[in-house]
């Protein structure tokens, strides 16, 4: 039996089932049943019924293959571009998600560790436990949803320091190299500051660094940054409210919680000299996170991305002691740009973006004709 409450956009559903219990939760319009079954998956995990949980990645299982463990049954099912089925047994729940290419995850909650690990073996006979590929790193996105923060966690192809330090002149490479070595023990500030002119590859340095650090920090990428410093609610709910995300796992599995860096792109508005008359309270709530009383007992660092020249950036920001590493990531110079190339001469010193833009073709200042447009076409 179900009571439902329409406010808005939102529907407040009290639900009560006989297999499931009591639950309340809200939907709103972009929701669908696959959403409704990953909640109702985690009832007994949030009650404390079922404690212990785990969730495995898998590849190649065959459309086929019947991912119910013996002594389960079948409460709800969705078929679609992802098929989602809800399993219950006795003193376990299992979530299923199946989607067309054969990859497959299993969320599994159980009332004890041994239960728990018993059920996980089935996979093995179902799927192929998914390995990471070298160059795969996970990282979460923040943003504000309509009903609050949200962290969208995704798999992100990163380059090695290695295949790229060659992309960067000697200077940046070098400090940039010194980075890539820092370790948690090596911790003295808690920012981190790229700045330098746009396409010089400030976000693909990040990119390596996400995967250097990845044996002892979680890197996180805040979509929008401008919420995020202006709403104090939302800073406290990423900062304090949420260290990591699935897969659960019994206390013997747990790895130590890992650092955080928060990645801020392109927040020029917030760091420069004028910010504080401009953004009001947002480069405080910046400041405070880094060294001030907010970022104390968090293990958080704050890696921030810049345009502007560093003369022009407000003292507060580059204060020392408070930058981990701040680092000037420019042109590579004549002779740089020209090894690059592979001997080719150039005028002047260049972007990484502009050395790919010439590698391709398309010399920079080139002037690239507009294709004719018929009448009523749009530009």
């Amino acid at each position: 039996m179900s009571l439902i409450e329409q406010r808005g956009d939102f529907i407040n559903m009290l639900l009560n089932d006989s297999n499931l219990g009591h639950l309340r939760f809200t939907m709103e319009g972009t929701d669908d049943p696959g959403h409704v079954l990953n909640l109702l998956s985690l009832r007994n995990f949030a009650a404390g019924e079922e404690p212990y949980a785990v969730v495995k990645n898998l590849q190649g299982v065959e459309n086929d293959s019947d991912l119910i463990p013996d002594g389960g049954h079948l409460l709800r099912s969705v078929v679609g571009q992802v098929s989602v089925q809800l399993i219950q047994g006795s003193e376990w729940t299992l979530r299923t998600m199946r989607w067309k290419d054969g990859s497959s995850q299993v969320l599994i909650t159980a009332s004890t560790e041994d239960l728990l690990r018993e059920l996980t073996e089935f996979t093995a006979g179902v799927g192929v436990v998914e390995e990471p590929a070298a160059d795969a790193v996970d990282m979460g996105f923040w943003y504000r949803s309509a009903r609050g923060p949200y962290r969208s966690n995704r798999t992100i192809t990163a380059p090695s320091w290695d295949e790229i330090q060659g992309n960067y002149s000697q200077s940046s490479g070098d400090s940039l190299a010194q980075l890539m070595k820092v370790r948690s023990s090596d911790i003295t500030g808690r920012l981190v500051l790229l700045h330098g002119p746009p396409g010089t590859g400030k976000t693909t340095a990040l990119r390596a660094l996400a995967r250097e650090w990845s044996e002892w920090c979680q890197v996180d990428t805040v979509l929008d940054p401008e919420a995020f410093f202006t709403d104090p609610s939302y800073l406290m709910d990423v900062v304090v409210g949420a260290d990591q995300e699935l897969p659960f796992a019994p206390a013997e599995e747990q790895q130590p919680r890992k650092w955080r860096l928060m990645i801020i792109e392109d927040c020029d508005e917030l760091i420069r000299g004028e910010a504080k008359e401009s953004a009001g309270q947002a480069l405080s709530r910046l400041l405070n996170l880094t060294d001030g009383l907010l970022g104390q007992g968090r293990e958080i660092l704050v890696a921030i991305t810049t345009n502007e020249r560093l003369d022009r950036l407000h003292p507060a920001v580059v204060r020392p002691g408070r930058c981990l590493s701040q680092i000037e990531v420019g042109e590579l110079s004549r002779s740089e740009a020209s090894e690059w190339l592979d001997g080719e001469t150039v005028p002047r010193p260049m972007t990484l973006a502009e050395l790919y833009a010439r590698k391709a073709g398309n010399h920079p200042g080139q002037e690239s004709p507009i294709p004719h447009q018929q009448i009523g076409q749009y530009l």
